[in-house]
């Protein structure tokens, strides 16, 4: 009963918080004219993402609606809140919710909320999809789950062993009955020196907030063929979890909400920021969304692991292609006429991207990655 009042609180006053949405502050990406609206228009979805949870402080800038917007968030996280403090989310399906997360390096602003995450409300227990970046986090998602629902969190999918995407996972470990779900190459980063050296990153960066971080710990691991799925039910809700391979980083989930036409494709494409390829395999990232647009063309929405929803044609997949496309055959062309690693990295520069967030930080590391893949293929022909 106290839950269901602090949810019914919350939305009353939700009009009143302190945090801006809809508007377009500097920096955040022309508004829509239209304000919220009840449907995508071009493809009739019937849901348009509006702030469903209360959380953000005053200097945060929420976009109204999610789903198909050119705004970006900035969510500013004071250091000192509780972890029981609830965070900003949007509804973006029947009983889906979507924590749309800064597009941005980790910093003391954003506190390592730098990707999406979202939970499922079936009826029988809740599914979360992705935890945040760092254990505090974690406890701020389940803070956030509360103001939605009274229903135990069931199943815990992580989709990628990325940080931004893994870290919270500790706070859900600690809850009985939650199974947890990743691909196999969890095992692989978990006995990685990868992990300790991104914990320290984080460590020095925001401190308190790793405070009981412990490696993800698996209870059902989906491997398997490239593509193979393993179904779950709980509730009203039946989910696909495909095994897609390892085309981003160790080990990548795509999730199906078949019931509700939603496809979680995490980092397989970015909106609104610059793609990374530092880890994984870009022949795998092309493969992969080949299947994708073969099996899921006809989703209702797309939900990535950085950025907006979108809906039908989904841009962000061509988007993204067109970039690992351009970014192979240019460094396959300095591999194939003896151009050094290094000057290939100075060399390759993207005019049309750097206007895109994440470009400085991530165009040599892209660069970099691709030309010693371009370099090993080379070798091997």
């Amino acid at each position: 009963m106290y839950r269901k009042l602090l949810r019914h609180t919350i939305l009353m006053l939700l009009a009143a918080t302190t945090f801006a949405t809809g508007a377009d502050p500097a920096g955040q990406g022309a508004a829509d004219e239209a304000g919220t609206r009840p449907q995508s228009p071009a493809t009739g979805y019937p849901y348009s993402g509006e702030p469903d949870c209360a959380g953000a402080t005053g200097d945060s800038f929420l976009p109204n609606p999610a789903i198909d917007t050119v705004q970006i968030p900035r969510i500013v996280l004071q250091a000192d809140a509780p972890g029981d403090r609830p965070l900003p989310c949007y509804r973006i399906g029947k009983a889906t919710y979507l924590l749309f997360g800064n597009i941005a390096q980790v910093d003391d602003n954003n506190r390592g909320w730098n990707g999406n995450a979202g939970f499922i409300v079936t009826g029988e227990g809740v599914i979360v999809i992705d935890t945040l970046g760092t254990p505090k986090l974690g406890k701020r998602l389940l803070a956030t789950i509360a103001t939605v629902t009274d229903e135990p969190v069931r199943y815990v999918i992580v989709t990628h062993n990325h940080p931004d995407h893994a870290y919270g996972t500790a706070a859900f470990q600690r809850l009985d009955g939650v199974t947890v779900i990743t691909h196999a190459g969890m095992l692989d980063y978990t006995g990685s020196a990868t992990l300790q050296t991104s914990v320290d990153y984080r460590r020095d960066i925001l401190g308190s907030d790793m405070q009981g971080f412990a490696p993800v710990e698996a209870d059902v691991l989906v491997n398997g063929e490239r593509f193979d799925k393993q179904r779950i039910q709980l509730g009203d809700q039946v989910l696909d979890i495909y095994n897609a391979g390892s085309h981003h980083s160790y080990g990548d989930l795509v999730v199906y909400q078949v019931n509700d036409g939603i496809l979680w494709i995490s980092d397989l494409a970015f909106n609104q920021r610059t793609t990374y390829m530092g880890d994984g395999d870009s022949r795998q990232i092309l493969e992969t969304q080949d299947w994708l647009m073969l099996n899921f063309a006809d989703a209702g929405l797309m939900v990535p692991g950085h950025g907006s929803p979108q809906t039908r044609p989904f841009p962000m997949i061509e988007k993204t292609r067109r970039y690992v496309e351009r970014m192979r055959e240019t460094m396959r062309e300095a591999v194939e006429n003896g151009v050094s690693l290094l000057d290939a990295v100075q060399q390759t520069e993207f005019d049309d991207w750097k206007e895109v967030r994440l470009y400085e930080t991530n165009q040599r590391a892209n660069a970099g990655f691709v030309y010693r893949e371009m370099e090993q293929a080379f070798f091997n022909e």
